[in-house]
């Protein structure tokens, strides 16, 4: 059997990968990337395979080397994904990332760093899931996506956060979240001298140690409790005291006091782009204060926001820059929204928690690959999309602009293009197409269906019809 060939234009959108691979790797990527790229349903290496016709490929366990055995550095990968990115949609201003984490769904023994944890998709306030599986942390650009007209959160660095009791079990100290965030966050900023990077997190990050970490390297905006411990900068040291310096001055009113403060003076703005509406009106105050508890203590401005129209609860917010705009400290945050977007689309387009690997190299490179091939996708879909490609529409659904699954249909329909569609000359509407592709066009959307009905009448869900 010969020796499979990826597509030119994937070949072409990848080079600047190229040098961190081996020559054998590369090729055996190049086709394994494709085939995860055209395959519905689950991102198992078999499927891979199958979509490309290569069920029958005796040297299948190269394809899983990849994952499991070669030997490539996950980490470059990101820094020339992060420059390639920034290239694109970020070439200007801050680069204003995010970080959060997410849950993996997984189950089975062989998984060593899995946990029980809180379930963020299927919990609320009143109900409380839980989930087996896992923990990732992954940091995102927020950018502008000049055809899709909006901010997306773009992967580009994805670091496994195994269990205290996978850490336990391996004899191992465990790592905090904000111990991994303050590593994935230096690094970063590591990899970018001379920018100025925002990043934007959740609650989860709101920690004193954490900010007084990385506050020297970049800029961190994220939520403040309405009763945390405000105060001033400590006054200057006289002449001649004794005993050792004030860390803190005066306590400042809390947030929830300055909320019920009939003279607190509110300004009323306009952000755009709130939490993927066009526009909001807010009133938001702002101040610099001192977060302080004893021993640790983070210079901070500290914003406060309440809606116009009343729909949601009043919030509070932190910027480790003093001396930032609270205007942009809001706009800043508000694109965070994205993450979760970003989260729901790889899930439902790109198949995470759909792999099957067990080995602990492959597990941690398989999920950080898919959460970057979202990354990958938009750059690519930028030159496809600019040449013609409009969103799918229908008549109960008038849809402006292009959104992610747009965008993989025309990744997807310019590598199966690619496959040598040859024009008739005599007719300009006909084109000949090779019987192997043919039978993979056709089999693509019947597959999925035909082995999930399998699958049903293996488990006795259903009779064969």
């Amino acid at each position: 059997m010969a020796k499979p060939a990826a597509p030119a234009s994937l070949a072409q959108w990848l080079a600047p990968f190229e040098p961190l691979f081996t020559r054998p790797t590369w090729q055996n990527l190049l086709v394994l990337l494709a085939g995860t790229i055209l395959a519905p349903g689950r991102r198992t290496v078999s499927s891979a395979l199958s979509i490309l016709d290569l069920r029958e490929a005796t040297g299948f366990t190269n394809y899983h080397r990849v994952l499991n055995r070669n030997r490539w550095s996950g980490r470059a990968a990101a820094k020339r994904l992060l420059h390639l990115l920034l290239g694109t949609f970020g070439a200007d201003g801050p680069v204003v990332i995010g970080i959060d984490e997410t849950i993996e769904r997984r189950w089975g023994p062989k998984i060593k760093a899995r946990g029980i944890y809180r379930d963020p998709v299927r919990s609320s306030r009143g109900h409380f899931v839980k989930a087996s599986g896992l923990r990732w942390i992954s940091v995102m650009l927020l950018a502008p996506i000049p055809w899709a007209g909006r901010i997306w959160a773009l992967p580009f660095l994805t670091a496994l956060a195994p269990s205290e009791r996978s850490a336990r079990d391996r004899g191992r100290r465990h790592k905090k979240l904000t111990d991994r965030a303050r590593q994935l966050l230096l690094l970063v900023a590591r990899w970018l001298p001379g920018r100025r990077v925002v990043a934007v997190a959740d609650n989860s990050y709101a920690a004193i140690e954490l900010l007084a970490a990385v506050r020297r390297r970049l800029t961190v905006v994220t939520r403040l409790r309405l009763d945390a411990r405000l105060f001033d900068p400590p006054p200057p040291r006289r002449p001649g005291t004794l005993g050792r310096p004030r860390v803190s001055g005066a306590r400042q009113p809390t947030l929830a006091e300055r909320l019920a403060d009939p003279g607190s003076g509110w300004r009323r703005v306009t952000v755009a782009g709130w939490y993927g509406r066009t526009e909001r009106q807010v009133d938001l105050i702002s101040g610099t204060a001192l977060w302080y508890h004893p021993g640790k203590r983070v210079p901070v401005r500290w914003l406060l926001v309440r809606d116009v129209a009343g729909e949601f609860e009043p919030q509070g917010f932190l910027c480790t820059d003093p001396d930032a705009d609270p205007l942009d400290v809001l706009r800043w945050f508000v694109r965070r929204w994205s993450v979760e977007v970003t989260f729901a689309e790889v899930r439902r387009h790109l198949g995470i928690e759909t792999q099957r690997q067990w080995s602990d190299l492959a597990i941690a490179r398989t999920t950080p690959a898919l959460l970057g091939l979202f990354s990958l996708v938009a750059l690519w879909a930028g030159d496809v999309l600019g040449g013609g490609v409009s969103p799918r529409r229908a008549a109960w659904y008038p849809k402006p602009r292009p959104s992610f699954s747009d965008a993989l249909a025309a990744v997807r329909y310019r590598l199966w293009t690619s496959a040598t569609f040859s024009s008739l000359p005599e007719h300009g509407d006909a084109a000949k197409i090779p019987r192997a592709l043919l039978d993979r066009l056709t089999q693509a959307p019947c597959l999925p269906a035909s082995m999930a009905k399998v699958e049903l009448t293996e488990l006795g869900a259903c009779e064969p019809t």
